[in-house]
């Protein structure tokens, strides 16, 4: 492999949420299947430090690593293609870069001199690009610069990349620039302006774009490559077409259709062989041909964007696949979940999911879910909030404390079985400081979750501020719902179980996080199986 790590730079022009990540992540997956050591970090424009204090309808949800680091959602893309943990270093943003450069300042890092964009913001995103590739443990590093060229945000960014082109010299770096063909109904033809113009952007920036990406409904014919590699600059193989399709899982087999990965390689001045993709096509496979079906209920708050719950989305694809079941998803918005409707929305679902979440919107309407469901012996797991809300209704409706609550939503509860942890009493600060990153957790033996992990001890990531009070878990576990997993440190409640019933859990972790393609989490697997029992049943 390379002694020097090669740096591929990822930008986007014409329109946003054309898909940048899915393609950055498809091309490492392709050079992975070739042997190469392969990671992918995200640049981000905006000046917020981490997506921690986002609402999840502004970016879709905080996806969290092993380190603890609060970081854009396509880092789960990045991991659940190439089943390799990202860490601080794979997300950077504005926020963050002018936070150091001004900490830097305020020590006299700078020996007085007069702090600009350039050379001291260009010099700081130089920096946190090639950490990961002068940590020696990849041969390539892909770099996704967010937004759209020609946004005032990304031009540092742009800036940098210019820099480090002419830093790193001929064959050690390369930009692949993904636009949009727009096809024009009325005329009956793709539009290859948008394009031009946008690459034309680029070059006034001081960046050449070497492989063009171009995103389409219809198939790019002959002519559209040629035109487009003429008056763009480029070779006419290096015009990618990337046709939209049925599932994000295609497109790395799509792109090497196109030979994204040879022209990649042979820029680079790299062998290109065939990558090894046969794991890869067997999850294809079996996602693509299912035995059977189950319907599972999504209990969220944020259900009117699905980029909210993409993991659980996407773990929900890799368990099916597993269980070569096909599992439809049906999101149902907690706030407009009662009592009186409760049983309509619920009695024809073979499981149901209560997902995380903050604040107390909806969260009665989660409580009233997590009842039907304990009472109808429904495959229930909830997630986060979602396993805490299935404390709060236990301890209302078995223990009969009926003003039980947490105290994030009502702080003057006379029962808080759900409490702020003492390590956060006096926390004032929002963002980065929730229990986050992966913990231990002991699990107890001859538990549903034992069965599910075959282990006793596990690691998972978290993202909370409120947990368990271990005051009522003797009377919790009386009365029937036992806390199957505890921080071996803390003695923190991690799962909670009711052996009543067939599958009830609930997990204060958020395994979604670590469901990859070649990995699917044990725990989305074993509660689609007992959805699809649940159902057989039925």
């Amino acid at each position: 492999m390379t002694t020097t790590p090669k740096y591929i730079f990822v930008t986007g022009g014409v329109s946003s949420s054309l898909g940048k990540g899915i393609i950055a992540a498809s091309l490492a997956k392709l050079l992975q299947a070739q042997g190469y050591r392969t990671t992918i970090q995200k640049l981000d424009p905006y000046i917020n430090i981490d997506p921690g204090t986002l609402n999840p309808y502004e970016h879709g949800e905080c996806y969290v690593t092993d380190d603890g680091a609060e970081t854009d959602l396509d880092l789960g893309h990045y991991e659940r293609f190439l089943n390799v943990s990202t860490s601080q270093a794979n997300n950077v943003t504005t926020g963050r870069i002018y936070q150091s450069v001004i900490d830097k300042e305020r020590r006299g890092e700078f020996l007085g001199k007069t702090v600009q964009v350039i050379p001291h913001i260009t010099n700081e995103i130089k920096h946190r690009i090639q950490i990961l590739g002068n940590s020696g443990d990849y041969d390539i590093v892909i770099t996704e610069i967010g937004g759209t060229v020609g946004d005032i945000e990304s031009l540092p960014y742009i800036e940098a990349v210019r820099q480090l082109q002419w830093d790193l010299g001929d064959h050690n770096a390369l930009v692949i620039h993904l636009t949009l063909i727009p096809f024009l109904s009325a005329a009956g033809e793709l539009k290859t302006k948008p394009t031009q113009h946008s690459v034309k952007t680029l070059m006034e920036s001081g960046v050449h774009a070497d492989i063009l990406v171009c995103r389409t409904e219809h198939e790019l014919n002959d002519s559209i490559k040629t035109k487009l590699a003429r008056f763009c600059n480029v070779k006419k193989e290096a015009v990618i077409q990337s046709i939209d399709a049925s599932t994000i899982y295609d497109v790395p087999n799509l792109m090497l259709e196109e030979g994204l990965d040879k022209v990649v390689l042979e820029k680079l001045n790299l062998k290109s062989d065939e990558p090894d993709l046969k794991r890869w096509n067997e999850f294809l496979k079996r996602h693509k041909n299912p035995k059977s079906e189950v319907t599972i209920g999504l209990i969220g708050k944020y259900v009117e964007l699905q980029d909210s719950y993409k993991s659980i989305l996407e773990s929900f694809i890799h368990a099916g696949a597993e269980n070569e079941v096909k599992v439809n998803v049906e999101s149902i918005h907690s706030a407009y979940l009662n009592e009186g409707n409760v049983e309509f929305k619920l009695e024809h679902l073979d499981g149901v999911l209560v997902a995380p979440g903050f604040g107390e919107r909806g969260i009665e309407g989660k409580i009233e879910a997590v009842r039907y469901v304990r009472e109808n012996n429904i495959p229930f797991l909830g997630i986060c909030l979602g396993m805490q809300m299935a404390v709060i209704e236990f301890a209302r409706n078995v223990l009969g404390l009926k003003d039980a609550n947490s105290s994030e939503m009502d702080p003057q509860t006379r029962y808080p079985v759900i409490d702020l942890m003492e390590s956060q009493k006096n926390v004032v600060k929002k963002g980065g400081t929730m229990r986050l990153g992966a913990w231990d957790c002991t699990i107890l033996e001859n538990s549903i979750a034992h069965k599910v992990y075959g282990t006793t001890k596990i690691k998972e990531r978290h993202r909370h501020r409120y947990e368990f009070n271990n005051d009522y878990k003797e009377q919790v576990e009386a009365a029937g719902m036992k806390a199957t997993g505890l921080n071996p440190e803390t003695g923190l409640v991690e799962i909670i179980e009711i052996p009543e019933n067939d599958w009830f859990v609930g997990v204060q972790y958020h395994p979604e996080y670590k469901s990859t393609v070649a990995s699917p989490h044990p725990l989305f697997v074993a509660f689609v199986a007992a959805a699809l029992e649940f159902k057989n049943k039925k």
